[in-house]
């Protein structure tokens, strides 16, 4: 299982932490999504078939790029 923690700049709700979590728990082999609002990143958790670039892509399309 792979794990990663970005910064996302865009959060400013639990509304969006909310819509993060619901469209990345969509992708087949994601385990789990958590996200802070104070923080402003969100921690995924995956298996194959998911990978790194698919999860970023899905946040790039729902508006909630994570910082480079």
């Amino acid at each position: 299982m792979e794990t990663k923690t970005v910064k996302i700049p865009a959060i400013g709700c639990n509304g969006c932490v909310n819509t993060i979590k619901n469209e990345v728990s969509d992708l087949a082999g994601v385990v789990s999504v958590d996200g802070s609002v104070d923080n402003k990143t969100v921690t995924i958790q995956w298996n194959d078939p998911a990978n790194w670039q698919v999860i970023e892509a899905k946040l790039v399309e729902i508006e909630y790029a994570p910082e480079a």
